[in-house]
């Protein structure tokens, strides 16, 4: 099957969704100002308030273009496009549910104290990302989908990598649990976006089996 121009080109497809992607979550966070539904639910008010989280929540940025890179250039192709698949859809499909319908959170403390590092990282978030389109939560579902391609990618069984993957289970699970303790999201977001991140991957892995997918390999 001959091969489209973007699985020729994957460092421009990336750049070209990043843009896209950018460019329509600041549209929405600019013109949604009021949402429809603030998701709470009981558990969140069980969960303490924690500024330390800031350390694995921003972590989340770096990780996700590592990821993407060291498949690419370590890995075989397939494994590159198997993560990008599910991951790039799943972003898409969650902006598409905040247009539908806009959520939004009341969680955030009124103000946070301090004058140390994770104290200002806390505040400088909360002025740069509105706690509006929540549901489901980015954040989660991005973490999720990494998490599963080090267990797929074989790349990882290797002895020099195999330390990864329990380092991406703990880099998982440290940031979904920030968003939460950050007050960034509900419980309700974080499971939205843990449900969607596992039905993307079974869906993609079904397609891969049924060879619906384009092959797309290293030349």
């Amino acid at each position: 099957m001959k091969r489209s121009w973007f699985s020729r080109h994957p460092l421009c497809f990336m750049a070209l969704y990043l843009i896209l992607y950018l460019s329509a979550f600041n549209f929405l966070n600019t013109q949604i100002h009021m949402p429809h539904i603030l998701v709470h639910c009981r558990l969140d008010d069980l969960i303490p308030f924690c500024k330390y989280a800031a350390i694995p929540y921003f972590a989340w940025f770096p990780w996700i273009p590592f990821t993407l890179f060291f498949l690419l250039w370590k890995a075989p192709r397939e494994d590159f496009w198997r993560l990008c698949m599910p991951l790039f859809s799943g972003m898409t499909i969650a902006l598409a549910c905040y247009v539908i319908l806009p959520t939004g959170l009341n969680l955030r403390p009124c103000y946070v104290p301090g004058t140390d590092i994770f104290a200002r990282a806390v505040r400088f978030l909360y002025s740069t990302d509105t706690p509006i389109n929540v549901c489901p939560s980015i954040h989660v579902f991005n973490s999720v989908t990494l998490m599963l391609a080090y267990h797929r990618c074989r790349i990882f069984e290797q002895p020099r990598f195999r330390w990864m993957r329990p380092a991406a289970d703990v880099l998982c699970i440290s940031i979904v649990c920030s968003t939460m303790l950050l007050k960034q999201h509900s419980c309700i977001d974080a499971a939205l976006g843990a449900l969607l991140a596992l039905a993307l991957d079974t869906a993609f892995s079904r397609m891969m089996d049924t060879n619906d997918l384009p092959q797309m390999r290293r030349i």
